[in-house]
């Protein structure tokens, strides 16, 4: 039962999983991500000319193949451009994007819509999935805009649209159009005075931290090292005392049994009579016993 729990779960997983990375695979997560209308003195296409564009930005984890989907500046039409089947380049890997050239010359290649940016009024601008009928992302773009000015997201794929100066056509928005914070902090601690005292900061401050986990450390392992020699200390203790009862006991029996065995008690058999041996000298002293004995004579 448990097996056929944990097979079970782990299809479960897979289909989850395998759904996850179908849906990341979907147009539906393509987002338009930067517009330019006037193209005056700015990028230039694979004819060399200078025409409006139009940017996709895929943010999700997998592949995304916009062949068969449409672009439209038109909010009746929305299968004005349908991107052509077939061009492997259709296929907008994670996080990149895909640039299309708004020079109403469709026959110019997979990259080139069929309608232009005015730059007299507002542009709509609208992604459609291949069905035609679903709506994936659009934009309005206001009017007056200036030459060589991009209108798109602050960040690649978020809500927040503005005039990008650094225009930044396929590669990230961010990255141009924001200075770095190497750049930034290079500008205002020129001299490294702020980088030199928070250098100093962050080395004091590790120093506290180690002096203050080695103390608490050092406090502890003493400790635990004196627990375990008091508890020691008792177990030895205790043995040594329970030894010394054990010993007085068996001596205690030893000197019964020794008396029962030499017989030295009188008739009455709970009385213990010690006769005191009278001796005008002791034994220890005497020199008798350290004297040779004389030969006897025949």
């Amino acid at each position: 039962m448990k097996a056929i729990c944990k097979k079970s779960g782990t299809s479960l997983l897979f289909v989850l999983l395998f759904a996850a990375g179908m849906q990341a695979q979907q147009a539906t997560s393509v987002r338009i991500n930067e517009v330019l209308v006037i193209n005056k003195d700015n990028f230039v296409d694979d004819y060399g000319k200078r025409s409006g564009w139009i940017e996709l930005f895929n943010p999700s984890a997998g592949t995304v193949n916009v062949a068969g989907c449409y672009l439209t500046n038109d909010s009746t039409n929305p299968r004005k451009y349908p991107i052509p089947k077939g061009d492997v380049l259709t296929k907008i890997p994670p996080r990149q994007h895909a640039l299309f050239w708004a020079d109403g010359i469709a026959n110019r290649g997979t990259f080139h819509v069929n309608f232009i940016l005015d730059p007299n009024r507002e542009n709509y601008v609208a992604f459609y999935d291949a069905d035609g009928r679903t709506l994936v992302d659009k934009i309005i773009i206001p009017a007056g805009q200036e030459a060589d000015i991009s209108y798109g997201r602050r960040i690649d794929g978020k809500e927040e649209w503005a005039h990008l100066t650094k225009v930044s056509p396929s590669t990230n928005n961010l990255t141009l159009d924001m200075e770095t914070k190497m750049e930034n902090f290079r500008e205002k601690d020129s001299n490294g005075i702020v980088m030199t005292i928070i250098a100093m900061m962050v080395v004091f401050l590790g120093l506290i931290v180690l002096y203050t986990f080695f103390k608490y450390i050092g406090k502890s392992a003493i400790e635990m090292s004196r627990r375990r020699a008091q508890r020691a200390s008792e177990a030895e203790n205790g043995s040594s005392s329970e030894a010394l009862e054990s010993g007085e006991i068996v001596a205690a029996i030893s000197l019964a049994l020794h008396e029962v065995n030499e017989d030295v008690h009188d008739l009455e058999n709970t009385v213990l009579t010690m006769h005191k041996v009278a001796r005008n000298y002791s034994p220890w002293s005497s020199k008798i016993y350290g004297l040779r004995n004389q030969p006897q004579k025949k």
